[in-house]
């Protein structure tokens, strides 16, 4: 993705300079979510930004918010995407974490857990996703029922799992690798 120069606005609104930020933090990381970048970027001055925020700690926050937010919605989504049995629910979970993913959002994904080794509020974020993550998909176990130990350890490695391959750079189309990927799905679901 390149970051392209935006027109001049004659109004920006704080949710358009956090989706800037977030790009910006795809690309670049947390270094990149630099005031005079992302103004430059809108072909404002920083006064805009800072009619929105009181800092830059205070964009930071507002991303991490955003994330989260956006994180968590979609889990409750997808956990409930697919009317049928939780067994279908889990396998529909696999194969959109399994699928090939959206780039941006890995970035992303990747760029805020980068920023949580060295930040503790973006640490702390991250922590809530994953536990919201892990405890969505632990509920639909225990519905199949699974104990709660060993449905915490099955959605561990449902998540270990689909995030793991996310990062492996194998053909979607390679018979094997498809034939691999429905039998470990099969494997993480069935009782």
């Amino acid at each position: 993705m390149r970051l392209e120069k935006r027109r001049p606005r004659a109004q920006l609104d704080r949710s358009e300079w956090v989706e800037a930020a977030i790009d910006v933090l795809a690309e670049q990381g947390v270094q990149g979510m630099r005031v005079e970048v992302l103004a430059k970027n809108f072909g404002v001055t920083k006064g805009s930004f800072y009619w929105h925020f009181k800092d830059r700690q205070d964009l930071f926050t507002a991303v991490l918010q955003t994330w989260r937010d956006g994180r968590i919605r979609d889990i409750d989504k997808q956990t409930v995407a697919t009317p049928g049995s939780e067994r279908e629910q889990l396998l529909h979970l696999i194969d959109v974490y399994g699928a090939t993913r959206n780039r941006r959002g890995i970035s992303i994904e990747l760029a805020v857990r980068e920023w949580a080794r060295r930040d503790t509020e973006a640490a702390s974020i991250v922590e809530e996703v994953d536990n919201w993550r892990l405890d969505c998909t632990r509920k639909l176990f225990v519905a199949r029922g699974v104990s709660d130990d060993e449905a915490k350890s099955r959605s561990l490695l449902l998540y270990a799992y689909v995030f793991g391959r996310s990062l492996m750079a194998c053909k979607n189309d390679d018979r094997e690798i498809s034939d691999g990927k429905r039998w470990i799905a099969e494997l993480i679901v069935t009782q």
